[in-house]
């Protein structure tokens, strides 16, 4: 999608701090980090959201999940702890619409969801 910042960081055509990538999803620092751990990931297929997930691109969530679980590792929180997020159309706070996971953890994170 032409317009779409994920794409456009996934095409390095803008600049991110990477912290993982393979040939199926990339994973770079957020610039408005939540926590001291916040890391978003991304399918490279460009996916509007999880609605729009089906049998074809279903094998992305794993990926992610996997990617997600050693990033975790490689940043020293897997042991300690780490949420990650979906946010799912506008009124689930969704601002970008390229699916995509926030990885957060490096200190104590509330309970409180809402």
């Amino acid at each position: 999608m032409d317009d779409c910042i994920f794409c456009k960081i996934i095409n390095r055509e803008l600049p991110s701090t990477v912290v993982y990538e393979d040939d199926r999803v990339m994973a770079f620092k957020d610039i408005n980090p939540e926590a001291p751990v916040h890391v978003l990931i991304v399918p490279k297929e460009h996916i509007k959201d999880l609605n729009d997930v089906d049998s074809g691109s279903a094998g992305y969530i794993v990926d992610i999940h996997m990617a997600a679980k050693k990033i975790a590792q490689k940043l020293g929180i897997a042991e300690s702890g780490y949420r990650l997020i979906n946010n799912c159309g506008e009124d689930g706070g969704q601002t970008v619409f390229h699916i995509h996971y926030h990885l957060v953890g490096g200190r104590k994170l509330s309970t409180k969801i809402l």
